[in-house]
């Protein structure tokens, strides 16, 4: 009997401690998962930018247009799936960038239906291929960076090849990597996100 009392009173004390250590690192292990969603290479020279559908800050067009004006890329394609009340995304934010003095021809719109991020994969690198455009700057918000990446990836390989691809992180307003527990955007996106990452490599 006191064997087994040592035995319970030991684990939760073990318990315990490890609860405060979680607790005290806090900051530590939540800003470690809330960075690794992200993966930012940084522009470089490309054909063109490639903004993805789902953002509705205007933070993703709005770095797309600073790779034009500093001379990365000549033209900036922006994904379109279908928006709200009838208004295709594309067009909403090509009006929002040029409302804000950036030239119309900096931007074309890729008009589509794709409702996942690897449907739009397949359209966008579709386009590219249309095109011709052997290198793209893929613009993406911050926390969708690293699983935008894998999944442009992997459909590139399903495809036999397609352009050299290069992600941009565009810091989103309510997420960030070292603090996002502590907002309930931030939380929610993470959360969000991370499901979607889990879910997409199991495949479901």
């Amino acid at each position: 009997m006191a064997a087994r009392r040592n035995f319970l009173l030991r684990s939760l004390l073990t318990l315990a401690a490890l609860a405060l250590v979680l607790y005290f690192s806090a900051p530590i292990w939540l800003g470690a998962l809330g960075r690794a969603l992200v993966f930012d290479e940084g522009p470089a020279p490309a054909d063109a930018a490639l903004v993805l559908g789902g953002d509705f800050t205007g933070a993703r067009i709005l770095r797309a247009a600073q790779l034009v004006r500093s001379g990365f890329v000549p033209v900036v394609l922006v994904s379109g799936p279908v928006g709200m009340f009838g208004l295709n995304e594309a067009d909403a934010a090509i009006h929002f960038i040029t409302a804000r003095g950036c030239p119309a021809e900096w931007f074309i719109p890729v008009r589509h239906t794709a409702t996942s991020t690897r449907e739009e994969a397949n359209v966008l690198l579709a386009e590219l291929a249309r095109r011709n455009l052997h290198s793209v700057d893929i613009v993406t918000s911050n926390f969708h960076s690293r699983r935008a990446r894998r999944v442009f990836l992997e459909v590139e390989k399903q495809r036999g090849g397609g352009p050299r691809i290069r992600m941009i992180a565009a810091a989103d307003p309510d997420y960030d990597p070292a603090s996002w527990w502590r907002t309930r955007e931030g939380r929610k996106t993470a959360f969000y996100e991370w499901t979607k990452t889990v879910t997409s490599l199991l495949g479901i």
